[in-house]
């Protein structure tokens, strides 16, 4: 008989992690980027992250201002959006949106004869600049994000983790490409999981270094 493990519900995280840690081994990660690594590769259980994962430069300090600074977040599916903490969110005054299934939305990509992913970027750029994007689904998203970028548009940071086979690996490139922060996963793989798992990650980096300066 398989035998199995005996640990109480409050250590199993912690164990994860440990575990996660020792696996990795001697492999050099930033600091700053190995809770953002690590928790993605806790939701996933794939180790690929640790090579495909790309952080812009200074995105993690970036990110962390523009949350400490209440900026929206927008993610490209419900599921995302039902993924992020948003009572940790809310702490730091942070909302968090996804407009796809809003019905001006869906009647205006119809009309144009193009994705809603994309037409909810239009209306997601239509906050402001202080936007956080977490793509984990829509490489459209992405390539629509990257036509607003290249007409003047400056999100605080775009996270493109959209996972698939169709324009998925190009759409990430284009993203990489602009002076905009960002962290994406390079490559077909990725999720509305990993999207929202970075932006909890970075969201327990501001909570835990409140709590630790309490």
């Amino acid at each position: 008989m398989t035998e199995i493990q005996k640990i109480a519900p409050m250590e199993i995280e912690r164990e994860s992690f440990r575990i996660i840690t020792k696996e990795l081994g001697d492999r050099q990660i930033d600091p700053e980027k190995a809770p953002i690594l690590k928790r993605v590769i806790h939701t996933t259980a794939d180790f690929d992250y640790a090579d495909n994962l790309y952080f812009s430069e200074n995105a993690v300090q970036l990110a962390i201002d523009a949350l400490k600074g209440g900026a929206a977040i927008v993610t490209d599916t419900q599921m995302a959006l039902a993924g992020i903490n948003k009572r940790t969110a809310m702490k730091l005054g942070c909302e968090a949106f996804c407009f796809m299934s809003d019905e001006d939305v869906a009647r205006e990509a119809k009309e144009q004869g193009v994705t809603r992913a994309r037409v909810s970027m239009d209306k997601a750029a239509a906050l402001g600049e202080n936007v956080i994007f977490a793509i984990g689904n829509a490489p459209t998203a992405l390539i629509r994000l990257r036509e607003l970028i290249d007409n003047g548009y400056r999100p605080r940071l775009i996270v493109g983790v959209p996972v698939g086979f169709v324009n998925v690996v190009a759409s990430k490139e284009l993203i990489i490409e602009t002076d905009v922060p960002c962290i994406v996963a390079r490559g077909r793989k990725g999720g509305s999981n990993v999207a929202a798992c970075i932006i909890n990650a970075l969201l327990y980096i501001i909570d835990e270094t409140r709590g630790a300066a309490k």
